[in-house]
């Protein structure tokens, strides 16, 4: 998969450089104070906090983060809930950034960053409790394939923790949207398709809730703080995802689930 549409140069310096702009101190940044910076999924860090009271995290608990970006729900995971991290993402340029956000934190030794492929998750059989992942699948078509990754890094009664947009009763989606410029690489099922998916991959369905309201996105750009990731990642092309966006959820386009699975 092409990581064109979301790779960035100099990543690291223009999230540091929007949080001095916006009085932060760089030398004693909190996960508060970079969370409108490092959390690149819809709801930001709200969507984070609300996922992980859905996990029933416990202190120590292994996670493997599925497309974990720039690394803020996996700091917030860390600081918060005790839990020790590896987050996997394909764009070069967000782990690098978020490894050195992470150090810059002092969290390296309970959050690592790794390059690497959802689709192929290079990580022994059964060596994590848990796995995370918030808007990492919706670039990926094969979803069978993606969920059986998942049930094979897990321990026996582990649990995938999912935030993830899936298709509405209207379709087609309007694009552009913040993971794709246009349906080529846009792979959106409806949630009984991706509940089939799961558990045929061998989950079990704890969870389910429909937050497409309860974390919906800015009304327009202006809403946006110039030290947000979207702001930051997206640039110019953000106002057309946002009106997009307003679409989408409006007319039933998209909606927005969260949910826990137990590997069964």
């Amino acid at each position: 998969m092409a990581t064109g549409y979301w790779e960035r140069a100099g990543l690291e310096r223009a999230i540091l450089d929007a949080l001095a702009s916006a009085g932060k101190n760089l030398d004693a940044l909190t996960i508060e104070d970079l969370a409108p910076a490092d959390h690149f999924h819809g709801g930001g860090k709200k969507a984070t906090d609300r996922l992980a009271r859905m996990a029933q995290l416990a202190p120590a608990t292994r996670v493997l983060d599925v497309g974990g970006g720039l690394g803020g729900p996996a700091r917030t995971l860390a600081v918060e809930h005790g839990c020790h991290v590896t987050v996997v993402d394909l764009t070069e340029s967000y782990v690098r950034t978020g490894e050195a956000l992470t150090a810059r934190l002092g969290l390296s030794d309970r959050v690592a960053h790794r390059v690497g492929d959802a689709l192929a998750l290079d990580a022994p059989a059964a060596s994590f409790d848990l796995v995370w992942t918030q808007n990492s699948g919706m670039n990926i078509a094969d979803k069978a394939r993606l969920y059986a990754g998942f049930a094979r890094v897990l321990r026996p009664g582990g649990r995938v923790v999912l935030q993830e947009p899936m298709a509405g009763p209207v379709q087609p989606v309007m694009f552009p949207v913040m993971w794709a410029r246009d349906g080529a690489s846009s792979f959106l099922h409806t949630p009984e398709a991706m509940r089939s998916a799961m558990e045929a991959a061998g989950f079990t369905v704890r969870a389910w809730d429909d937050v497409t309201m309860d974390i919906a996105g800015p009304s327009s750009v202006a809403d946006i703080p110039p030290y947000n990731a979207q702001r930051i990642i997206m640039g110019d092309r953000l106002t057309d995802i946002v009106q997009a966006q307003q679409r989408n959820r409006a007319e039933k386009r998209i909606v927005m689930i969260q949910a826990v699975l137990l590997k069964t």
